[in-house]
């Protein structure tokens, strides 16, 4: 029996507010299973996604049973990167509280066996690669090699689709008898793919099973772009911050930084810049990006949590907390979906997610490849599946 493609399936673990799927439905995805701890997280998720209490199952991942998760062709996994960010506590993968919830993945993916998915896709933040001297990303893939996954790995900007510098490391897991098993091969990658970081990671581990995907050049990043995604909001809008409240911010800006910002009010437009408060040597700090362009969106807990924003010109400087809808289209998300949560609620959610384009680059060029291999259907999918997915392709009576 001859099959001209696997069926696009996946299973989201660490779901979120389910951007993953947004990136992977416009490739010919279809969610059958999606799992998250937050509550709230949930909440956003079923506004995008009402067909969500079908398949979203919100629990910790230690207590989902493997049993009940439906087959899928791929299992997508963005846990907890605390443990591994320098903006977190980088306790690492196996102490911290948070980023050790990978093993309730990999757990997981062992208790299926043979029926585990053949593909998995696993994100996160860079110091991922460096945490505890290398040993995290090591034991990481160790893991996946021990279930059976050769690996492929590869970083990725949402500076290439949004204007949002968002470096993400990308692994890719695959079951398939592979081509270009040699990890020398994923050392010719172009640097756009494969930073020095990266690149010393891989030479530092090259006993483990690798795998190599020929993936072409991203878009280039992008130089640009943040007064794109603004929105115009009144002066009378109670979200601008008052004088005192903007004076006191510039006041907490270095000499550098300060005079950024005013050179811009003398412009005869607006210009916008983003700025984050830092705590730096017991004091509190306004640093301010010189582009036109986002920093990196987080959750909006904690002091250094938030983003915002300045606009600058016509002899004015105004100041105020970035909105929702601005956080999703840094992240990708299309106007037509609707955001219903409060503020912190929002921000939390889109800050803590996976840029949307992002994801679907990688299934576009990566994952659907993958998918198509005929030697997926002879020797990794498991027959429940064949069977499944055959009397699905047999013409309706």
């Amino acid at each position: 029996m001859e099959y001209p493609f696997l069926p696009l399936t996946t299973a989201e673990y660490f779901a979120g507010i389910g951007l993953v799927r947004m990136g992977l439905q416009p490739q010919g995805w279809q969610i059958v299973y999606a799992n998250d701890i937050s509550k709230k997280k949930y909440d956003i998720y079923k506004t995008f996604f009402p067909d969500a209490e079908k398949h979203y199952e919100i629990a910790d991942i230690f207590n989902v049973d493997p049993v009940s998760i439906p087959p899928a062709t791929l299992a997508t996994c963005s846990f907890p990167c605390v443990d591994l960010s320098l903006a977190g506590n980088m306790n690492g993968m196996v102490d911290g509280n948070h980023s050790s919830a990978f093993w309730g993945f990999t757990k997981i993916l062992e208790a299926q066996g043979d029926s585990a998915p053949p593909l998995v896709l696993v994100e996160n933040v860079p110091g991922w690669l460096y945490s505890n001297k290398g040993k995290d990303f090591r034991i990481t893939v160790q893991a996946l090699n021990r279930l059976g996954y050769a690996c492929d790995v590869l970083t990725l900007d949402a500076l290439r689709f949004t204007a949002q510098s968002r470096l993400r490391v990308f692994l890719v897991g695959t079951r398939l008898p592979v081509n270009h098993t040699n990890f020398e091969l994923i050392l010719t990658r172009p640097s756009s793919l494969l930073p020095d970081q990266l690149r010393k990671s891989i030479i530092a581990n090259k006993d483990l099973h690798w795998f190599y995907n020929d993936a072409p050049e991203p878009p280039p990043l992008k130089s640009s772009g943040l007064a794109e995604i603004i929105e115009h909001i009144p002066n009378s809008d109670s979200r601008w911050w008052s004088e005192d409240e903007v004076e006191r911010h510039l006041s907490m800006m270095t000499d550098s930084h300060r005079t950024r910002v005013e050179q811009l009010m003398h412009s005869q437009r607006p210009a916008y810049r983003t700025f984050y408060r830092r705590v730096r040597s017991g004091q509190q700090h306004a640093e301010v990006r010189d582009d036109d362009l986002s920093g990196c969106l987080r959750t909006a807990i904690g002091g250094s949590g938030k983003q915002f924003l300045i606009r600058a010109g016509e002899g004015v400087i105004k100041m105020r907390v970035m909105t929702p809808r601005e956080y999703a289209r840094l992240q990708g998300v299309p106007d037509d979906f609707p955001i219903t949560v409060n503020g912190v609620q929002a921000l939390t959610g889109f800050g803590d997610a996976v840029c949307v384009p992002v994801i679907s680059w990688i299934a576009k060029h990566i994952l659907n490849p993958l998918a198509q291999s005929d030697s997926l259907y002879q020797h990794h999918l498991p027959t429940a599946q064949l069977y499944l997915f055959e009397n699905e392709r047999q013409p309706k009576p």
